[in-house]
């Protein structure tokens, strides 16, 4: 993955896709959603609210306000965990796969646009 931007560069790529995205996205995702987002998508599961909290060095209230937003929007579900009733396991959905998708799309878009 050669990439080889200036800083400059790398926060105009950064605010045109997320110039675009508020632009055609209705989502309006926060940042922190989005990293909740990303590492479900991105690392292999189970994810659980518990995890999610310790890996963004937040309590369990502030991902499952993240989660409710989220969840309310179709980009992920949640479920008890029948083996341990006390976790809540987080899983992917095809909206959400697909929302990913697109944003991909759009950074390598705009990266080659602005980067020919």
């Amino acid at each position: 993955m050669p990439l080889d931007l200036t800083p400059s560069q790398a926060l105009g790529l950064w605010h045109a896709v997320t110039l675009q995205q508020v632009h055609e996205d209705g989502r309006d995702l926060t940042l922190r959603q989005m990293a909740i987002l990303l590492e479900i998508y991105l690392v292999p599961p189970p994810h659980t609210v518990r995890g999610l909290a310790a890996k963004l060095g937040v309590t369990k209230p502030v991902i499952t306000r993240a989660l409710d937003t989220m969840g309310e929007q179709g980009l992920v579900t949640r479920m008890r965990d029948d083996r341990d009733r006390r976790n809540v396991i987080i899983k992917r959905t095809v909206d959400g796969a697909l929302y990913l998708e697109r944003l991909g799309d759009l950074i390598i878009a705009r990266g080659r646009a602005q980067n020919p």
